[in-house]
């Protein structure tokens, strides 16, 4: 390299941009390949020249790179015969093979005075039928500072090298278009149709025009071809001390070019996953808030036909009482069991059965509208799987992590809460609780059950005072009325009693057991909440940062373009 003062302190700004990148890459947590790329473009700087040629299987690379050495240098073939990269480089040694760090790349000397300060790269082929052949040739596009671009006159510009052309485009690298087999060209007019041909195909594809130049490497060989002489002034240029120094500077930026697109482009679909994450929170918190509307709006439905059950029960009653309190019945009177008994399967009735079912009713819908919930939060976490551009990055690792956490507990909740738990959960809070609201009932007993027994010791109450009242010394005209009335009134209070009872505990238990599956909501997604904060704040800070090394790497280039 021509290293002038003005070259040093671009040098030097460029080791400094290619370091910033770097750092950049590994605190975004960039793909380990991206991070390998501005490794590679900074060790790249200190290294030969490297003048790479492409191209599919069957160009002739093998044997266009020996015509432009003028020698044997590699073997040629019908078949694939490049299974790997040779770097060739100037030496005293004919054919000496040295190994490097990679297993699929040889370093081969050559005393040719052509190689001095330049390396020249023959790569496996393009549409190789062994992929991993193009896989070599793909992988060491990036160190390229110049590339020969070689197509075949008798099938130019495949769709294969388009496409390997365009990855060329990508990482900024300087080519000249190489049409080789031009000897099977038989007229000027098919050879004119040829360059066209190629130049609009990488005009298209790079944006520019590059040198098209019709060689035939065989012709070379045989004695002399006026395209390879064409081509080697084009070399002669391009590889002069100024050209070279100003290509050795520029591959490196355009490599940072690249690397930084696709993290700009991963920090934006990072934000805009982030920003429909945030969007889906806020729409599940709102569903939270509906869905506790909801389930208010359906517990009063039912504490009204609970409601209903115990009217019933107390227009039953009054009947019972009005029939039973009279001197016709004065006889009945006389025998309280019999009178309970009759109160029970007249008035009582199926009441506990029926208060039972209403229950288990409300346990029912309750336990099945907040699995509901908890399986749309699953569906949630199914929906926010990252986008490819974001898949391998340490933001996707994260995520992933956190929005599996919350997958685990909506599983654990789905898998442990079962509506019979849940269902006896709430059965126990409401019998102890109602045991303190309306008295003493015997444990282990259903909500339905300990109602008939309260029912049942209203009647105990009011027949025992009745029974009370009819002794020989107290008996009158008023006292069956006044015992009605009172009956009737004491009954009225136990039931009042325990309708409000029933209604405190029943909201009580709902209004618990929804704010136990709002904290369980807030727990889970708490993480990914802060997550989703602090990382919107990391991207922020993220494309400041890029926005910066973006210009310094855009003066760079405008810089180095001007060595030219």
């Amino acid at each position: 390299m021509l290293v002038s003062d003005r070259v040093q302190d671009i040098l030097t700004r460029e080791r400094t941009l290619l370091a910033d990148l770097q750092a950049f890459l590994e605190t975004q947590g960039a793909p380990p390949e991206a991070v390998d790329y501005a490794r590679t473009a900074t060790r790249s700087l200190d290294e030969v020249f490297l003048l790479v040629v492409v191209g599919e299987f069957n160009a002739g690379k093998s044997s266009f790179v020996n015509a432009l050495l003028g020698a044997s240098v590699l073997p040629e073939g019908v078949t694939p015969t490049t299974d790997r990269i040779y770097v060739l480089v100037h030496g005293e040694k004919p054919g000496a093979m040295e190994p490097t760090r990679d297993p699929f790349v040889s370093r081969l000397t050559y005393p040719l005075p052509s190689l001095e300060g330049v390396a020249l790269v023959d790569t496996p082929g393009t549409n190789a039928i062994i992929r991993q052949h193009q896989a070599l040739t793909e992988g060491f596009l990036p160190r390229a500072d110049l590339v020969l671009f070689l197509t075949s006159a008798d099938r130019p510009f495949t769709e294969s090298e388009r496409q390997f052309l365009s990855l060329a485009a990508r990482w900024g690298r300087s080519v000249i278009m190489v049409v080789n087999k031009s000897d099977l060209l038989e007229t000027q007019a098919q050879k004119a149709q040829v360059r066209e041909f190629v130049e609009a195909g990488a005009r298209g594809v790079l944006g520019l025009t590059p040198p098209v130049l019709l060689i035939s490497a065989r012709g070379e060989q045989r004695g002399g071809d006026p395209g390879f002489h064409a081509l080697r002034e084009v070399l002669k240029l391009r590889l002069s001390d100024t050209e070279r120094t100003r290509l050795k500077l520029a591959s490196p930026l355009g490599t940072a070019a690249e690397i930084l697109s696709g993290e700009e482009t991963r920090a934006h679909a990072a934000r805009q996953t982030l920003g429909e994450d945030v969007a889906i929170l806020r729409d599940l918190e709102g569903q939270r808030e509906r869905h506790r509307e909801t389930m208010l709006g359906e517990l009063d439905g039912q504490l009204n036909r609970m409601g209903r059950l115990l009217s019933e029960f107390e227009v039953r009653a009054d009947k019972f009482i009005d029939s039973k309190l009279t001197f016709r019945n004065l006889r009945g009177l006389i025998n309280s069991r019999d009178i309970e008994d009759a109160f029970r399967r007249e008035a009582v009735a199926d009441l506990p059965d029926a208060i039972d079912r209403q229950f288990g009713t409300m346990i029912d819908r309750f336990v099945e509208a907040n699995l509901h919930f908890w399986e749309d939060v699953q569906a949630f976490l199914i929906r926010r799987q990252p986008s490819n551009e974001v898949a391998r990055t340490r933001f996707s690792y994260d995520r992933g992590a956190l929005l599996e956490g919350i997958a685990g507990s909506a599983r654990d909740h789905l898998e442990t809460t079962t509506e019979h738990e849940l269902g006896r959960q709430l059965s126990r809070d409401a019998e102890d609780a109602l045991k303190g609201a309306v008295g003493g009932l015997a444990g282990g007993i259903g909500i339905g059950a300990g109602i008939g027994a309260l029912i049942g010791a209203s009647a105990l109450d009011f027949t025992g005072g009745i029974l009370a009242g009819l002794t020989l010394g107290s008996l009158g005209l008023f006292v069956l009325p006044n015992k009605r009335v009172q009956a009737q009134r004491g009954l009225r209070q136990k039931i009042a009693t325990l309708r409000a009872a029933l209604e405190q505990i029943v909201r009580r238990e709902y209004e618990r057991e929804q704010e136990r599956a709002d904290a369980r909501l807030r727990d889970a997604i708490s993480p990914y909440t802060r997550f989703t904060e602090q990382e919107q704040a990391r991207l922020a800070g993220a494309e400041v940062r890029a926005a910066q090394l973006r210009a310094t790497l855009e003066g760079l280039q405008t810089e180095v373009k001007a060595l030219g």
